[in-house]
Parts: structure tokens; sequence; C-alpha cells
């Protein structure tokens, strides 16, 4: 069972839209359990004590309602950024599910990225946002090789059951999307895998992937992601620490090489990378009369 935690607020607004066109963040659960030994919001910078354990937030959904009965405007609420919104503990609690009924309700739009096949479950709800508001559903994939995925990934949907959940999303007509982020540096950072994974989107109706060749290590978590290097994949903490020493920003050597296939095969299926394009394609068709009118006159 869940443990519940206190909370005073569900939405935080975010300074600007340039993160896939999120207005406002919504977390209704606390750590996650996942275990992915590259994840950022294990950092000491978020304050999340006992990263790996899940705890809900204790009256999630009055919060929520009064939060957006009060919102004199309407936007898009991201979810997914700090911890993923369909972790094991949602079959059972329900609160994702419960937050896309008010987010559908008071007129809002929805960003969701998830490691979770779970999402499928709630697919009717987004294609209902959709008819009034943005939807953009997106699943982080980070290799193409289910193996490989169980090893730095595992307690989520293996790679190909990700991959098979976009599809199914696509299919409803929802527009898909795939963060491709960390790409570990040695270990994930081939021309091949990359490919793959722009292939395998391409044959699931993906319309985006946003890509990151590299991966970023603060307090904590490089420690506990050295560890599990050491764990995994004997003596290649020490190829990190010789190559990157305390740098914040670890860029893969071959990032140049893999922008440039990356790009080339996006290209070539009419998928989409650059944030600005993303943002601009799923909102296409929600903006106001007047929002148009200046757009169509640039």
């Amino acid at each position: 069972m869940v443990q519940y935690v206190a909370a005073k607020t569900i939405l935080q607004k975010n300074k600007s839209d340039e993160w896939f066109g999120n207005d406002y963040n919504m977390n209704l659960y606390r750590g996650c359990c996942h275990g992915c030994i590259y994840c950022d919001s294990r950092s000491e910078c978020y304050h999340v004590e006992n990263f790996d354990k899940v705890r809900a937030k204790e009256n999630a959904m009055e919060i929520l309602a009064n939060e957006l009965r009060r919102k004199v405007r309407t936007g898009v609420i991201g979810t997914g950024a700090m911890c993923d919104p369909y972790n094991p503990f949602e079959k059972t609690e329900r609160l994702t599910e419960k937050s896309l009924m008010l987010i559908d309700a008071y007129g809002f739009g929805v960003t969701t990225i998830t490691k979770s096949s779970l999402i499928t479950r709630d697919i009717d709800l987004y294609r209902q946002i959709q008819e009034h508001s943005p939807v953009l559903c997106k699943m982080t994939v980070t290799t193409a090789d289910d193996k490989l995925s169980r090893l730095i990934e595992p307690n989520v949907s293996v790679s190909s059951e990700r991959f098979e959940a976009l599809a199914r999303m696509s299919e409803a007509g929802l527009f898909t999307g795939i963060t491709l982020m960390p790409v570990l540096p040695f270990i994930e950072d081939s021309a091949d895998n990359i490919l793959s994974i722009v292939r395998m989107a391409h044959e699931c109706g993906v319309k985006c992937i946003y890509p990151a060749f590299g991966v970023t290590l603060r307090m904590n978590q490089r420690e506990h992601f050295y560890n599990k290097l050491d764990e995994l994949f004997p003596g290649m903490s020490q190829k990190y620490k010789r190559y990157y020493g305390e740098r914040y920003r670890c860029t893969s050597p071959n990032a140049r090489r893999l922008w440039n296939v990356f790009t080339a095969e996006c290209d070539l299926y009419g998928i989409l990378y650059e944030m600005r394009s993303i943002i601009k394609a799923y909102k296409r068709g929600y903006e106001s009369p007047q929002l148009s009118f200046f757009d169509y006159n640039l």
C-alpha cells in the first residue's frame, strides 16, 4: 500500500513554456520506484528523501480541483518530469486517471512523460481532452535493446512494450512523441541504437523525438550512478571519471555524429525534433482566432 504525504499544492506555474509548451507542472506522487540508474530527479537539489520509495499526495484531487478552478486562463499541464505518473501504485490509486478527468472538465491541455505502458489505460481520457485542448503523450526511450533496458531501467516496461504503447496511442489519434534522453555515453551512444529508435518510432506513428546525447550528474545522483555502473558494467565508472571528471553535463563524445545521423533519419521520416516545431505542431488548431491571425501574418 502506498504511503500518503501532506501537500499544499499540486500545480506549479512555469516561468516559461519552452519545455514542451507546458504552462504548469503537476506532480501527484513523490519519489519513483522505477530504479533507472541515471535519474536526475535523485539529485540532492530536488530534496526528495528516500527517492526510490513512492508516496502519493494527500487530498490531491481536492487541491487540484481548487487550483484549476481559480486559474484565470487555461493552459497546458505537464506531468512526469520529476516522477512517473504511471508508477505501479497508479494501478490502484488512480490519481493520474482522476487528474485527467479534472483537466478535461476544466478545459486544460496536457503533456505526459512516462516509461510505463499503463498510460494506454487512459487513451480515451486523452482523446477527450484532445477534443478541446492540446495533448502530447511521450514515452522516454533510451535504448532499442530490451536486454539493456532491463539493466539500466529495471522496474519499468521494457523498450519494446513502450513502442507498443506508442503504437496504440498513435492509432487512437493521439499526438505521440519520444524523449530520447539520457543517451548514456559509452553504453547507448551508438549510431545503430539511435537509428533503431528512430525507425521503430516511425513504424509506431510517432510524431516527434527530442534527444539529449549524454547524461547529467549532480550530487547524490553521481554517486548512485557510479555505484550502479560498477555493478552492471565493471570498469565503466572509472572511464566516466577519467573522461568527465566532476562535470555536470556529460555529453557523449559521439554527440556531433549522432546528431547528424539522428536528424537525417528524422527528416527522412518526417519526425520533428526541434522543440519549437514540436510545440507548434501539437498545439496547432487550438490557438485563439486572434493568436492565429498574428501567427499567419508574421
